[in-house]
């Protein structure tokens, strides 16, 4: 019985191996079918959907995202493709052991490989059979889609060119020549940068052309640039290219970056000048305010009024613009060619009246008069007519002849004298230091305020929202070595009672050769004389009634350390010409300025002159601004006074003389150049003093250099740019 059991045993265990290894042979067979069947549908799905389209991949399905569980569609991509690898690896165990239930459960991860394909097609894997029906069915209708994707790459590329037909070949020039990167329309790095920025951004279509005919810009450029006189410039430094003249692309191109170029030049000079302040003086420093190129294109090509774009680069002040005014009178209107008007009887003409007609007489000199004073409408008329009478009324105005527009002999004279064509490159230089100074002169924060200082009429003038304050007279800088700089910086503070420090240049110039005939001589002055352990010398003098500063000094620390102070020798304000200190500008009313600037920086303190003058004592008292007040120290040798009338001065430094000839001689771009001057300098050699000198040792420190002791600070402000270190040259006092 037990040998029957074992033989059913072993039996039953036979069929079972035989039906597994059935089942097995038959799952291997399905599962190949399975495959062949998943390799075909994968060709299918590469077939219809182009790779990699991703806008081709059907959309996800309700059950796609039931299964996307993770926080950002970065880390879901991460792990789908990590999905499938395990997917993969299943069959293999499968050979072994299969079980239904594993390959009923290994499709499941496969719904999310649609995302996958979307965002990194050329990521996928091969899928199960049952996904990739799916798939098939759902890709399949994109198929007829994949032509028409295709077709819009094209599109992009025809349609970043917005030239129109008629431009593309000036368009096609304009690159070529931009594109070389040769100097011949700029030799100016930055201009060269600008140029081929802005035109590169239009696909290099022509700004000032279209169709071959001038724009409304180009219109208004080469009016402004043909007008440049009347601005004091040259209108041969800006030509202008005869568009007309220009038949084929190649002409056109040319001619459009010649105006660029002219463009360029005129807004250049005319907001910072034809020749740089260096050119003139080494005791000139302005700060600097150099045009962009890049934005003067954008400013100019797309503004309402070219013309009047291009003319806001000259200076915007008032003087400058009553200038401007007063040399077209000058001028008579006009460029003024010299031409001489020959003698002749008078000429008058009669307007129309009640009782009579009009009378206009004739003479052969008029068509020599009418271009003497810019007349352009009729230039070979010979009537003395209305106009002519006119223009010849402003023109004895301006030189203060009595203006009855009769032109008798005086009037041929002054027409004829040389004197005239001095006073306009008198005002034309004039207008050229406007170009120098800031655009804005004062602070926003206080009303614009500011100081003014004219070196040759010997005024000083406080200004706050465009109108005068206060002004005063002041003594400046004796011409030569201590001739007032011309500057512009920012007042900071007023220190009341204060020390002289006298300055290097007076030291060992004139006190200590002094010492060598009187050793006692500094001590009768009331100045302390202090020798440093390296032998250097600092001289001073206390605060005090009879200081050389007097009472207040108003500190604007620059690098050819002047400021402007009281004196205790007031008689000097009462002459006409007062060219007599060391560079530094005395103040007549020094307490009313200190006030003025005071309520100004600080209005709710209320200061007065009297209050000021409190003050006065032995300590020296400091009282800084908690925004400092521009100081501009200029040259105006012609100017428009309140009344409206044109002035002029001494030119007591020889700057007019100077810019003249430079203008008259020029070199052309060069005159915009910077050229290095030596600078001051402040050095203190080791000296050997006489006997008898009596001498305030300073405890054997070299001591704080001249500029800490003068205006508190740690060093001098740095030299500007391209300027070497100088020798021996100082301005003080």
């Amino acid at each position: 019985m037990r040998d029957c059991l074992n033989h059913r045993a072993g039996f039953d265990r036979v069929l079972m191996t035989v039906a597994a290894t059935f089942l097995t042979v038959s799952a291997s067979s399905a599962l190949a079918q399975d495959q062949a069947r998943s390799s075909a549908a994968e060709l299918a799905i590469e077939a219809a959907i182009p790779r990699p389209e991703p806008a081709n991949v059907a959309p996800p399905t309700a059950a796609d995202i039931k299964l996307d569980s993770t926080a950002t569609v970065q880390d879901s991509a991460k792990e789908q493709t990590k999905e499938p690898v395990k997917a993969e690896a299943a069959p293999a165990p499968a050979k072994v052991d299969t079980k239904p239930s594993d390959v009923a459960t290994t499709p499941a991860p496969e719904a999310p490989k649609s995302e996958t394909a979307k965002s990194e097609p050329a990521k996928s894997e091969p899928a199960k059979s049952e996904p990739v029906k799916a798939e098939t069915a759902t890709a399949t209708p994109a198929a007829p889609a994949a032509p028409a994707a295709a077709a819009p790459a094209a599109e992009p590329v025809k349609a970043a060119s917005n030239v129109p037909a008629a431009d593309q070949p000036v368009a096609d020039k304009l690159k070529d020549i931009i594109g070389a990167k040769t100097s011949r329309h700029f030799d100016r790095k930055n201009e060269r940068a600008a140029v081929e920025k802005f035109y590169g951004a239009r696909d290099f279509a022509p700004v000032w052309t279209q169709g071959g005919s001038l724009t409304a810009a180009a219109k208004g450029v080469i009016a402004r640039l043909k007008d440049a006189a009347s601005d004091g410039l040259n209108p041969a430094d800006y030509p202008v290219p005869d568009f007309a003249a220009a038949t084929n692309p190649d002409a056109l191109a040319d001619a459009e970056l010649k105006l660029t170029a002219s463009m360029f030049d005129y807004a250049r000079q005319a907001q910072s000048g034809r020749m740089h302040w260096s050119q003139v003086s080494g005791d000139i420093l302005y700060p600097e305010h150099p045009v962009d190129p890049g934005e003067v294109l954008a400013k100019i090509t797309t503004a309402t009024d070219a013309s009047a774009a291009l003319d806001s680069y000259n200076p915007p002040q008032k003087l400058y613009k009553e200038l401007k005014a007063k040399l077209a009178e000058l001028r008579g209107q006009g460029n003024g060619p010299v031409i001489e008007i020959a003698d002749g009887p008078a000429l008058k003409y009669t307007p129309a009246g009640k009782k009579q007609a009009e009378i206009v007489v004739e003479d052969p000199r008029v068509p020599q008069l009418r271009a003497k004073l810019g007349l352009a409408e009729n230039v070979s008329d010979t009537r003395y007519d209305a106009a002519v009478a006119e223009a010849v009324r402003k023109f004895q105005n301006s030189a203060e002849l009595k203006a009855t527009g009769i032109l008798d002999d005086k009037t041929v004279k002054a027409i004829n004298t040389p004197k005239r064509d001095k006073q306009i490159d008198v005002v034309l230089v004039n207008m050229e230091r406007w170009r120098w100074l800031p655009r804005d002169l004062g602070v926003p924060s206080l009303g614009d305020a500011y100081v003014i200082l004219n070196i040759p009429d010997y005024t000083l003038k406080v200004m706050q929202r465009g109108q005068q304050v206060w002004t005063t007279r002041v003594v400046t800088g004796k011409p030569g070595t201590h001739a007032t700089p011309l500057l512009t910086e920012t007042m900071k503070y007023i220190t009341v009672n204060p020390t002289w420090n006298v300055p290097p240049s007076i030291v060992y110039n004139e006190y200590l050769p002094a010492l060598q005939q009187d050793p006692t001589v500094l001590q009768r002055m009331g100045l302390k004389l202090e020798q440093n352990r390296d032998g250097s010398v600092h001289i001073s003098q206390p605060p005090g009634e009879a200081n050389a500063l007097g009472r207040i000094r108003f500190n604007f620390p620059n690098k050819f350390l002047v400021y402007q102070h009281d004196t205790p020798d007031k008689n000097l304000f009462a002459r006409d010409d007062r060219a007599f200190s060391h560079g530094c500008m005395r103040v007549q009313n020094p307490d009313q300025y200190a006030s003025v600037l005071l309520n100004i920086a600080l209005p709710n303190e209320k200061y007065t002159p009297e209050r000021v003058r409190s003050m006065y004592g032995k300590s020296e008292i400091d009282l800084k601004f908690p925004t400092p007040i521009p100081v501009n120290i200029t040259y105006q040798t012609a100017f428009v006074d309140d009344g409206g009338k044109l002035q002029f001065r001494k030119d007591v430094y020889g700057r007019d003389a100077t810019m003249i000839n430079i203008l008259k001689n020029s070199r052309g771009k060069d005159l915009e150049n910077i050229v290095a001057h030596s600078q001051p300098s402040y050095s203190r050699p080791a000296t050997t003093l006489p006997n008898g000198v009596a001498v305030a040792n300073n405890g054997g420190s070299s001591g704080p250099n001249f500029f800490e002791r003068l205006f508190g600070a740690p060093t001098p402000p740095p030299a500007p740019v391209g300027r070497r270190p100088q020798q021996q040259r100082v301005f003080t006092r």
